[in-house]
């Protein structure tokens, strides 16, 4: 996609937007094969140096966020099942490595950017998972995200659930809800605020810590958190699917949605419809949930250099790894279709949005406009989910104002062709234009007496409480205020439940 040149260079009477950089610890990650490439060091995935340069490159940018995708499983159903040959043999998303292992040493040598890290419903019990993430909440003072995703992969379910298949897509869905209320509960319900006394030889006060007996469908958790409470209180909560299943969880759950489209107006519907359900279910007002949107930008001093850039950038691409992303993110074997066929499929059990994604028409298209198996293979090459803003700096900028002006999305995903290339650029030649339109913040905060958190990154620091969760949130009266007595709390709960139950009813 080339940038938009008739964008106004006028400021904009708006917040800065919200800047994730989008990352992973395997080669290419959205861009199968450009690891190839004689510029790109994510080889170098795998080492401390990698990670730690490239945050202090991202906090140089004044970036919000660094953000780490993960997945479980090798993507094998391309020519499978249970093929892993392509993605071997190109590097697609494989291997990887656990994306929170890096956070702590990106947090040593940063002070403000924030950190997203996924981690799977399914990978292990909430009570285990909800320690790591409170740890990391700690170590990195009130800085964690956590993007909850449902698995999509096959081969990650048949490693993580014994030998079994991936649940259906709405059980997956059904289970996720129970998972991240059970982690609300141990985050927000087990410890008071001011349960660590350190006073008159007591640590904790027992008698501000208490069990959550969380007895439900999928789990069984007693507790009490093992954890005391962290910086943020519960880490912020990000998710990513815009199926049916997964725009209900955002709309009751998250604080971050990542959307992936191809067209501004598609990315405005979605926002529209996340934020009408929130609103109404959930009693979620405006600018309760941020929308951030997945760009891969291309960026040179001259409009031709930008696009022989790009063009080169293909060369490196490797077709059999796109073909094998594309076809574990859908569940749809691409490789039954010949190259110049319409893809018809419907997909399995896979992730719903992403064929939903594929189907739609962009601005320009003609009605209804089918992908070949070819179109679909050569755009993920260099860019993946999402579009390509490739052009000048100035170009490059327009096109994002562009895409603000239709959708009104509050931020945008940034991830790379090749890495650190692609940042570099960005950081360098984007980043200054801008923030002279006011599209991104000069400066970390500076009149804080705090690190800045993730939460504060996203919502200001002007908030009475500005760490928490904010009001409007589901979860808000889950916590254990200070000052409250364990009966006090539970009597309030009760109540909370009791009233939620009648409105259901």
């Amino acid at each position: 996609m080339t940038a938009s040149t008739n964008s106004t260079n006028d400021k904009q009477n708006r917040a800065p937007l919200i800047w994730n950089s989008f990352c992973m610890g395997c080669l290419g990650l959205q861009c199968p094969g450009l690891w190839s490439h004689p510029d790109d060091k994510s080889r170098d995935f795998n080492t401390i140096e990698y990670w730690i340069n490239l945050a202090q490159l991202l906090e140089k940018g004044k970036f919000n966020a660094l953000f780490i995708a993960d997945v479980l499983g090798p993507y094998d159903v391309y020519d499978g099942p249970g093929n892993f040959r392509s993605v071997a043999k190109s590097g697609a998303q494989f291997p990887t490595t656990e994306p929170s292992a890096v956070v702590s040493a990106m947090a040593a040598v940063t002070k403000n950017i924030g950190f997203g890290i996924t981690f799977l419903t399914i990978s292990e019990n909430p009570y285990h998972f909800a320690r790591r993430l409170a740890t990391l909440d700690h170590l990195t003072k009130g800085r964690v995200g956590w993007n909850v995703v449902s698995s999509y992969l096959d081969s990650a379910a048949k490693n993580l659930l014994n030998g079994e298949s991936l649940p259906p897509h709405s059980e997956r869905y059904e289970r996720a809800q129970e998972y991240i209320d059970v982690v609300y509960k141990l985050f927000l319900s087990s410890w008071s605020d001011d349960a660590v006394e350190l006073k008159n030889r007591v640590f904790t006060n027992p008698d501000k810590v208490r069990e959550i007996n969380h007895k439900g469908k999928f789990f069984t958790v007693p507790g009490p958190s093992i954890t005391e409470p962290t910086p943020q209180r519960l880490p912020v909560i990000i998710q990513a699917g815009t199926s049916k299943a997964g725009k209900e969880f955002a709309a009751r759950n998250a604080e971050v949605v990542f959307i992936t489209t191809f067209s501004p107006e598609e990315l405005g519907k979605q926002i529209k419809a996340i934020k009408t359900l929130a609103k109404e279910k959930y009693g979620r007002p405006e600018g309760s949930i941020k929308f951030l949107q997945l760009i891969t930008p291309v960026v040179a001093d001259t409009h031709e250099l930008a696009e022989e850039k790009f063009k080169e950038l293909q060369l490196y691409g490797d077709l059999d790894g796109a073909q094998a992303l594309f076809s574990g993110w859908t569940g749809i074997d691409i490789g039954k279709y010949d190259y110049e066929d319409n893809i018809t499929d419907k997909g399995t059990n896979a992730v719903k949005s992403f064929l939903e994604l594929w189907n739609k028409t962009s601005p320009g298209e003609p009605a209804n406009v089918k992908k070949t198996r070819r179109d679909i293979a050569r755009q993920i090459t260099v860019g993946g989910l999402g579009p390509v803003f490739y052009g000048t700096p100035e170009e490059v900028t327009d096109e994002i104002q562009r895409w603000v002006d239709i959708s009104g999305v509050d931020g945008f995903n940034v991830t790379y062709a090749i890495s650190p290339g692609t940042f570099e650029d960005f950081v360098e030649k984007v980043v200054p234009l801008l923030q002279e339109r006011g599209l991104t913040q000069k400066d970390y905060p500076q009149d804080l007496d705090h690190s800045l958190t993730f939460r504060e990154q996203l919502f200001g620091s002007d908030r009475k409480e500005p760490y928490y969760l904010l009001e409007s949130h589901p979860a808000y009266d889950l916590r254990w205020r200070a000052g409250e007595s364990k009966d006090e709390f539970e009597r309030r709960l009760n109540k909370k439940r009791k009233s939620e139950t009648q409105e259901i009813a």
